[in-house]
């Protein structure tokens, strides 16, 4: 199946799941303020990122979306070296070029991120007038995005992962080994029981549920994470790592794969799915006081599903 293509069982998860709910049309009540989300996609332009880019900028400009949130594996396929790695201008400088989205990307680290150097794309964000990362993980208040009414975590998911750790003589595995998972789910377990927000919504590039044939559930992030979503109230969990969009709703949560910033596998529908994909493409997320829209668009600009989550 070459980049393009899209096969049968697919297509038909997603028309299926997509058939099953209503659209929703993106109105001024319910998009005071909007941001995008797009994952996987650091791949030099190719593989549909300049098109997905392309995209975004006609999203962004339509609805006045105010950053981005990136779910991970932002370079391709050992991630950064340094801060003046030539990566940061072939697949980030001169890819996302259209001036509304030269706004500020709050980034999550992926696992192809933790085969480079990992604090890098820390380093980075202190020249940058739009990346955004001041550590591994980190919260951004409402306040600082201008929507009062939500509040984003992003985390850092590949130290979670064992798999990782057990590779003992690889890139992955020592970069992994410095970061203190524990002390990580702490800080986020506090973090949601302080939050106020209307809306709390967690990004990380590792999935929880997911149908995608790259690599499915994450058994530590099912483990580990969902159970302090859920008992936080967590509306939404925005991930990558599997190369496709997806919409899940289980275990009281709302998971939205955001994988297809520019390679795509394929996915098929598990418990919960009301949409998947396998379409190169992004997702745009608009928050009311009372209501959370969001909807995916491909690389050609088609809106494939919408979707509205009620306070």
């Amino acid at each position: 199946m070459t980049e393009f293509a899209i096969d049968r069982r697919t297509a038909m998860a997603g028309m299926a799941a997509a058939a099953a709910l209503p659209i929703v049309p993106l109105t001024a009540k319910t998009r005071p303020g909007s941001f995008l989300v797009v994952g996987d996609w650091g791949r030099d332009g190719a593989q549909h990122q300049r098109d997905v880019a392309v995209q975004m900028g006609k999203t962004a400009t339509t609805l006045g979306s105010r950053f981005v949130v990136s779910v991970g594996d932002n370079f391709y396929e050992n991630g950064v070296q340094s801060a003046d790695d030539p990566q940061w201008q072939s697949s980030f400088e001169k890819v996302y070029t259209d001036p509304a989205l030269q706004v500020p990307w709050y980034v999550a680290l992926g696992n192809h991120d933790y085969r480079g150097n990992p604090q890098a794309q820390v380093d980075y964000a202190a020249t940058s007038k739009r990346w955004r990362m001041p550590r591994r993980y980190y919260k951004v208040p409402g306040a600082a995005l201008e929507m009062p009414q939500i509040d984003l975590f992003v985390i850092d998911t590949s130290p979670t992962v064992h798999q990782y750790r057990d590779k003992v003589e690889s890139v992955i595995a020592h970069n992994v080994a410095s970061q203190d998972v524990a002390a990580q789910l702490a800080w986020l377990d506090q973090g949601l029981a302080a939050s106020t927000a209307r809306w709390k919504v967690v990004a990380g590039h590792h999935t929880i549920r997911s149908g995608g044939s790259g690599h499915g559930e994450t058994r530590e992030m099912v483990e580990m994470v969902m159970p302090i979503l859920k008992r936080r109230g967590v509306a939404a969990y925005l991930f990558g790592h599997d190369h496709d969009l997806q919409h899940i709703e289980r275990d009281g949560l709302h998971y939205v794969g955001c994988g297809a910033g520019s390679e795509v596998r394929p996915v098929s529908a598990v418990a919960g799915t009301k949409f998947c994909q396998a379409r190169s493409g992004f997702a745009a997320v608009s928050v009311g006081e009372n209501a959370l829209s969001f909807e995916f668009r491909d690389f050609g600009g088609t809106v494939l599903y919408q979707s509205i989550l009620r306070a």
